[in-house]
């Protein structure tokens, strides 16, 4: 089984082929057609500015290949800005258009002042279950209310409330945490460096690429 981490230079990725290692799977790191299109399961990391991640692509021609492999039906998680990627735009800085792949867009998160709270969200803070149910997806035996690791100040706002899979609150405001698109997923936390719920998190996807295989 291949997994293949998507390099187009842009944030550390080195977490989450940590990640992988320690549930026995050595990603392939790439961005290279071939080794993209063969991929039994996709995954598009990314920290930072939605602008910077799209112009990467861009860069390294992997709009296209990205969008063939989703149409394959194999597994694929866009994680964090790879996750706000998927969507048709965002109004970061200037609005700048996504992959396309789920309709929405990225806005900044709405903070209320009078709570205190300030952007960007960077704490530990609980997953909840909203429109889909969470048996056989990446969240499979998962308990709701677990908490995730989060660093980001903008969200994802999908369309079709029935494309998000779990809901998170901060600020008194409840946003998109995890998406998913049938075989795409889109996860605004850090898995990888959610300790022992998120490595289960990434052993579900890897058990849904073995499933997809057969």
């Amino acid at each position: 089984m291949e997994i293949v981490v998507i390099d187009y230079n842009i944030g550390n990725v080195r977490s989450i082929i940590n990640a992988l290692n320690r549930i026995g799977i050595d990603p392939i790191l790439s961005n290279k057609q071939d080794d993209i299109m063969s991929a039994d399961g996709l995954i598009l990391p990314g920290v930072g500015a939605f602008a910077h991640g799209m112009e990467n692509l861009h860069k390294y021609n992997l709009v296209k290949i990205i969008k063939e492999y989703a149409n394959t039906n194999k597994p694929f998680i866009g994680i964090c800005l790879g996750m706000q990627m998927l969507l048709d735009e965002s109004e970061e800085f200037t609005n700048t258009k996504g992959l396309g792949l789920i309709s929405g867009k990225v806005i900044k998160l709405p903070v209320q002042n009078l709570n205190c709270e300030k952007l960007p969200h960077v704490s530990w803070n609980e997953i909840k279950e909203k429109n889909i149910k969470w048996d056989g997806t990446i969240l499979d035996k998962i308990k709701p209310q677990s908490d995730m690791y989060f660093v980001h100040s903008f969200i994802a706002c999908p369309e079709n409330q029935n494309e998000i899979l779990s809901i998170t609150e901060y600020s008194n405001y409840e946003f998109c945490s995890l998406l998913k698109k049938g075989n795409i997923y889109g996860c605004q936390f850090h898995p990888e460096k959610s300790g022992a719920i998120g490595l289960k998190i990434i052993e579900n996807f890897i058990k849904i690429c073995k499933e997809n295989m057969k």
